[in-house]
């Protein structure tokens, strides 16, 4: 992956140059609708950007809906859209190392860029050999999302300080939407009669589970790269599910839900989807679903498994 990235970079700047010339004409075009570039790499901030934002801006998401993110390569295209953006974002961490090696072969000076990372307080993913791995779904945790589409904000209006008073007026009323949410987590987790969850899948919800005193059982690590469990691995879901009268195993979005089937096959317990707001599919891009039904939807769902 590493090589054919370098490869791409460098066959994207001698076909286009990293002098700027591509960001001159998108200035023109831009004196004509007065809207700045925006490009993201994934869901979560294509959202934040979408409520803060709404059409004031040109907004492109790098990772293609319905695609695995962990396994993203960007094509010559994805680089030249990063280079023509005045504002880039993404999240950080070693799945976006790529992006570094991008950025590093660009003229950014008249870029704004932010890894979404820094915003937040970081914590070490779970069964990770490197000891500098750092989770990068900081965003499934409502109270992350906040200080995210803040930092969202502040870097929009320095690109376009014209409409910085809507985007701030936007966010606002769209962080007050994300208090209720965080709120609403509290209330299902403060009266439940349980605080354990199991995923018979990845487990990109440390964040979500810190912020809420859960304890999380699951089949992978959030970005691991295994798709089947050990024997093992299926018997203790099963024997916990059983033990403590778990009532529900969640799976999360674009699986195969293969072992969901299966420890719901044996236990009784009801499959349901726990969505970590990653990527979207393509049905559900194009319809406009958003972060904050994925996240009520949620609600619903925990609630579920809690009681």
């Amino acid at each position: 992956m590493r090589r054919t990235i370098l490869i791409m970079i460098t066959l994207v700047a001698v076909l286009f140059g990293v002098t700027g010339c591509k960001r001159e004409r998108n200035a023109v075009t831009r004196k004509i609708d007065n809207k700045i570039n925006v490009t993201v790499t994934i869901f979560p901030p294509y959202d934040f950007v979408r409520q803060i934002a709404g059409d004031r801006v040109h907004l492109s998401m790098l990772l293609p809906p319905g695609a695995e993110p962990h396994s993203f390569e960007p094509s010559p295209k994805d680089i030249i859209t990063i280079q023509n953006s005045d504002v880039f974002l993404y999240i950080g961490g070693e799945t976006d190392i790529w992006v570094d090696r991008i950025l590093q072969s660009m003229n950014t000076d008249n870029m704004k860029i932010l890894a979404l990372m820094d915003a937040v307080n970081v914590v070490m993913e779970e069964d990770h050999e490197d000891e500098t791995a750092y989770d990068a779904h900081i965003w499934t945790s409502p109270r992350n999302a906040i200080l995210i589409v803040s930092a969202i904000t502040e870097l929009l209006c320095e690109a376009d300080a014209a409409n910085a008073a809507v985007y701030r007026e936007n966010a606002a009323a769209y962080i007050e939407e994300l208090v209720q949410l965080d709120a609403a987590f509290s209330e299902i987790v403060d009266g439940a009669q349980r605080k354990t969850i199991v995923f018979a899948d990845r487990f990109p919800f440390r964040y979500f589970a810190d912020a809420y005193g859960l304890s999380c059982f699951a089949a992978f690590p959030a970005c691991s790269t295994e798709t089947e469990p050990s024997a093992a691995t299926v018997a203790f879901l099963i024997n916990k599910i059983r033990a403590e009268k778990i009532p529900v195993v969640f799976h999360i979005e674009l699986s195969n839900e293969r072992m969901a089937d299966t420890i719901s096959g044996e236990t009784g317990a009801k499959k349901l989807l726990l969505h970590s707001g990653h990527n979207v599919t393509k049905r559900d891009f194009d319809a406009g679903l958003d972060y904050l039904t994925l996240m009520r939807q949620n609600v619903v769902n925990l609630q579920e498994a809690l009681y």
